[in-house]
């Protein structure tokens, strides 16, 4: 059994190890989980994460957006739980952005400690959506909602297990506030299935080396990482970039919200300041300060070393910093469910701040909207309550080399669109039409990626509708002389052919079985210019 530093081959051993733990993790808890928008859209994240807070590893098919949740529970656990506190099977819940070092309500993430030899050496970490945690709205994810009360149960750090007991009137109060107990009781017990298993899995990993090796494992990985973003940032010219674009509106009140980026680039450092972006607004698409930094992250990796490992090292070159109480860092009691399509905007800046510099590495806007939808009623033959809540790709960037790919989730997210058979099993809504939307890529040397269009019947009456929509105004824009990509939008068809556009941020209305939803999304911009086709 190793206790020293790990040579280059035992390292690169471990290192897999860890992230082949994240993956196991990831793979139980989409497998065993009760809810569509898990085990089939795998909105949710599994990771491994130091005592300090630092992310160590994290599964491959994790969501960009969720590394702010699963850093962040840690950060707000440190503060509220001494580590000397903590004991073998414990296991602590949070979800608020304020409280909880969450970035929205629905993701509902669990940290649960490791010990090796009696000492604490990392958390196994969970998050997953849930498809409703109470609120005002069923799905906990109507526009319209003006503060974080509104949005659902809020969670701050507690202790749901300790020493392997669930502490049972903890997780009933939390049961008792949201919708659909069955299901969320199910994929509760997934992720509980899921952190076990990685605990196994880890002490499995322990015996094989030691605690003092995979401590110092630890530090040697990230450091590595570290060094490869230093390396690729020494490679741009130093210098000041910069970029500002307009998120359509927060569905209410405000409209044509800016969000700025300068980017300072000095030797193997860089500070991205996000001074000149809106404020925070009344809408629920305000993104908050942890959410920011795992945008940024996101962003950087694409640009810089899209092979280097997703952990704590990325950030370690880079400083951000942003207006506190604007759009991109808002503060209590702020709305923020649908706070990825500020994260979208945010990743599209940084992009554009890099154009110039980085042509090559660049892509055009992608669809940049995450555009959401979701049905609420009862089932028809059983009477029973369902939420169906889906966001839908749409179309990517284009690159210097390629098109854009049509219907995908751009950026963040990289969740699936939920298929045809999987909706229609589970939840009584007909899907009369799925298909792309032919012209919506923007034109050029390499056109963008199409939208997605999705045709919805409520198969009884007493459905109701919400959705959430951005680039259905500002539409997503082309490089080199590339076209912008189509809008995305909402309609509502009546079977007498009547057929009209619904706001970009629909608050719940009825949808009744004579009437089809329908839900366009946005192409991505081209790139280069279509004259130069075939010359």
């Amino acid at each position: 059994m190793r206790t020293g530093p790990a040579d280059p081959i035992t390292l690169e051993v471990i290192h897999n190890a860890l992230r082949s733990i994240a993956d196991e993790t990831f793979l139980a808890l989409m497998r065993s989980a009760y809810s569509g928008n898990i085990k089939e859209r795998r909105d949710h994240s599994t990771a491994i994460i130091d005592p300090g807070g630092r992310l160590i590893a994290q599964a491959a098919q994790s969501l960009p957006i969720h590394l702010s949740g699963l850093i962040g529970l840690i950060g707000a656990l440190r503060a509220k739980h001494p580590l000397d506190t903590i004991a073998p099977g414990d296991l602590f819940i949070a979800n608020d952005p304020y409280a909880g070092g969450g970035s929205h309500l629905p993701d509902i993430n669990t940290a649960a400690p490791v010990f090796i030899d009696g000492r604490l050496i990392c958390f196994v970490c969970t998050i997953a959506h849930h498809s409703d945690i109470g609120g005002a709205r069923p799905g906990s994810m109507a526009s319209g909602l003006t503060e974080i009360y509104q949005e659902g149960i809020r969670i701050p750090v507690v202790k749901l297990f300790e020493r392997g007991r669930l502490l049972q009137d903890v997780f009933d109060l939390i049961l008792l506030n949201m919708r659909m107990k069955e299901e969320r009781l199910g994929d509760f017990r997934a992720q509980f299935a899921a952190s076990r298993l990685g605990l196994r899995r880890f002490e499995e990993l322990a015996a094989s080396y030691g605690a003092d090796a995979l401590i110092l494992a630890f530090d040697d990985i990230l450091a590595a990482t570290a060094r490869r973003m230093r390396l690729a940032i020494s490679e741009i010219p130093d210098g000041t970039y910069g970029f500002q674009d307009l998120l359509d509106g927060d569905g209410l009140a405000a409209h044509d919200i800016p969000i700025a980026v300068r980017i300072d680039v000095t030797g193997d450092r860089m500070l991205l300041d996000f001074a000149g972006s809106g404020p925070q607004v009344p809408g629920n698409i305000n993104l908050v300060l942890n959410g920011l930094h795992s945008t940024v992250a996101f962003a950087l990796k694409c640009l810089l070393d899209p092979e280097a490992p997703n952990n704590h090292g990325l950030m370690l070159p880079i400083e951000v910093v942003a207006p506190e109480g604007s759009v991109v860092a808002a503060s209590y009691p702020a709305a923020v469910a649908h706070r990825v399509m500020t994260a979208m905007r945010v990743v599209d800046v940084i992009l554009g701040a890099f154009a110039q510099v980085l042509p090559h590495r660049v892509t055009a806007a992608a669809n940049g909207s995450n555009t959401a939808a979701m049905f609420y009623g009862r089932h028809p033959a059983s009477g029973r309550e369902f939420v169906y809540f889906e966001t839908l790709g749409g179309g990517g960037g284009a690159r210097h080399q390629k098109p854009g790919k049509d219907g995908v989730q751009a950026y963040l997210t990289n969740t699936s669109n939920l298929p045809v058979e999987a909706i229609e099993a589970e939840y009584p809504l007909l899907i009369e039409r799925y298909a792309l939307v032919e012209g919506s890529g923007g034109a050029g040397l390499h056109r963008g990626g199409l939208g997605i269009r999705r045709e919805v019947r409520p198969l009884g009456d007493g459905a109701m509708f919400s959705g959430a929509g951005e680039r259905f105004v500002h539409r997503p824009w082309g490089l080199d002389g590339g076209g912008a990509g189509a809008a995305g939008r909402f309609l509502l068809r009546d079977d007498d052919g009547t057929e009209r556009r619904l706001p970009d941020k629909p608050d719940l209305m009825p949808v009744r079985s004579d009437q089809v939803l329908i839900i366009e999304t946005p192409g991505g911009g081209g790139f280069g210019n279509p004259d130069a086709v075939g010359g």
